[in-house]
């Protein structure tokens, strides 16, 4: 066979290299720019897919009001509280600052969750009865008393609230305002008989005590209380029936048992009901409210049930959220925490004696273990000691930069926020939550709020120069200076 060279036509040319070159970049480069694209739309559609399986893991958000929702009288608005930004030590710091709004309840505070949930279970349990006359005795130095007293009366209960003769006017008035008998007692030691937790115990246990007036008769004597059994040893109820219990056949014997007044000691510090308040409704509402993503959270403990049920239900979702203890001078849980004894000897329970001098923050700080308290001591992490001066300079700060209005427990709060920030050296962006207990409307005849006419403001600073704490509003600023963290866990 004979080939015979293929003649190409004159119009045809083959390409310069120079074009050649320019082809073939310009394939490569279509082709990676699809191969890009593509990977890119898969790499979103399966973060998509795991966000969606992320999400699917939680509840539903807790729902939030509106003005065409309503709700079932006073205990309705208890609860499902926003989480708010504070701005300036977020800002500052690098990270989100987050505090639970707990004084939007309607009592004012975050108590209102435990006042309720103790009344609802003793009702469940049939230890109270509304409307029957029934009265609830509780020792507080004020948030839980008033909380209790707001929910006494929509449930028609009278209480009686005992609180030490130290705590700010405000409450008292509240108390007051609210329909409670409030009787006020020197601060004493728990071992003292006159402390106001163990009084209150003692007035339910009276409850319907009466004396006979006719003392020339053979049957005067003294009608005691009848004790009725509770789930918890600390618990107490009374009742004023003439028997604990009613025979089945005898409807009066019934109706006199269900229907007579009782007294109930609530004991907010051992009831268990404190704990779960927290653990099956604060503790849910935060995890949603932050989807689950949260770094850290920092609470004080006055009875422990706030740190012990919030910790607790944050823990058995995710372990590595760190649980910070937030706690004032004069008590001892901070050495607890820290070097596992209880208090030191300047702060032994039964020898130191809490005056108006001692602390200027109410709500926080125990010498004693309580039942709240054993259970959150397994999950706390760290803790920091915050002064009176930190408090001070912190509710200042916050009014100033903020325009927040908050009582001394959130100031120790945040105080120790900042400083689990520095000491974990955090700047990117790190979600760190804490509780804003209450309010700084009750806190006006205390010292941590500049008034705003010259003779209260020097009555503010003449009360902390007695009580030798230190004016400075530098305290916050330095604590927000870049500088390198402190020393690690």
């Amino acid at each position: 066979m004979i080939w015979f060279p293929l003649k190409i036509p004159s119009w045809i040319r083959w390409p310069s290299p120079s074009t050649t070159r320019h082809v073939f970049y310009g394939v490569l480069i279509g082709f990676s720019l699809s191969l890009t694209s593509t990977s890119f739309t898969l790499y979103i559609q399966s973060r998509r897919r795991r966000q969606r399986r992320f999400a699917a893991k939680f509840e539903q958000r807790p729902i939030e009001l509106r003005s065409d929702e309503i709700v079932s009288g006073v205990t309705g608005l208890i609860g499902n509280t926003p989480l708010v930004r504070i701005n300036s030590l977020s800002d500052a710091l690098g990270v989100e600052i987050l505090g639970k709004a707990e004084f939007l309840n309607p009592g004012g505070s975050v108590k209102d969750r435990v006042a309720l949930r103790m009344i609802d279970d003793a009702e469940r349990l049939g230890l109270l009865r509304p409307y029957t006359g029934s009265r609830i005795f509780e020792g507080t130095v004020g948030s839980t008393g008033i909380s209790i007293a707001t929910i006494a009366r929509a449930r028609g209960y009278d209480c009686t609230i005992i609180m030490p003769d130290d705590v700010a006017e405000e409450k008292v008035k509240a108390l007051k305002a609210l329909g409670a008998d409030v009787e006020r007692v020197r601060p004493a030691s728990i071992v003292d008989k006159k402390q106001y937790v163990n009084l209150a115990r003692q007035r339910a246990a009276k409850f319907g005590r009466l004396d006979s007036t006719d003392k020339s008769s053979p049957n005067s004597k003294k009608k005691r209380p009848n004790i009725i059994e509770s789930n918890s040893a600390s618990v107490l109820v009374t009742t004023t029936a003439s028997r604990v219990e009613f025979d089945m056949e005898d409807p009066h014997s019934k109706d006199e048992y269900l229907s007579k007044p009782r007294g109930y000691f609530a004991d907010q510090f051992e009831n268990r009901s404190n704990y779960e308040a927290h653990y099956n409704g604060t503790g849910p509402e935060i995890w949603r409210q932050t989807n689950g993503r949260l770094d850290a959270f920092v609470s004080g403990a006055g009875t422990g049930g706030t740190i012990a049920g919030i910790g607790q239900y944050i823990k058995s979702k995710n372990e590595n959220v760190v649980i910070v203890l937030s706690d004032p001078e004069g008590s001892g849980l901070y050495n607890k925490v820290k070097h596992g004894v209880m208090f030191d000897r300047k702060e032994t329970e039964g020898t130191k004696r809490r005056h108006q001098v001692d602390t200027v923050v109410e709500g926080i700080g125990i010498n004693r273990l309580t039942n709240n308290i054993d259970l959150a001591l397994p999950i706390i992490d760290d803790a920091f000691r915050i002064t009176d001066a930190e408090a001070v300079s912190m509710s200042r700060y916050l009014v100033k930069n903020d325009g927040l209005f908050l009582g001394s427990s959130s100031a120790c709060n945040l105080v120790a926020c900042v400083k689990l920030v520095r000491r974990m050296g955090w700047a990117e962006g790190q979600k760190v939550v804490t509780i804003l207990c209450d309010s700084g409307s009750r806190h006006y005849s205390k010292p941590l709020l500049p008034r705003f006419t010259l003779m209260s403001a020097l009555r503010n600073d003449e009360y902390l120069r007695k009580a030798h704490i230190p004016m400075d509003p530098q305290i916050v600023e330095d604590l927000l200076l870049p500088l390198p963290p402190l020393e690690p866990l």
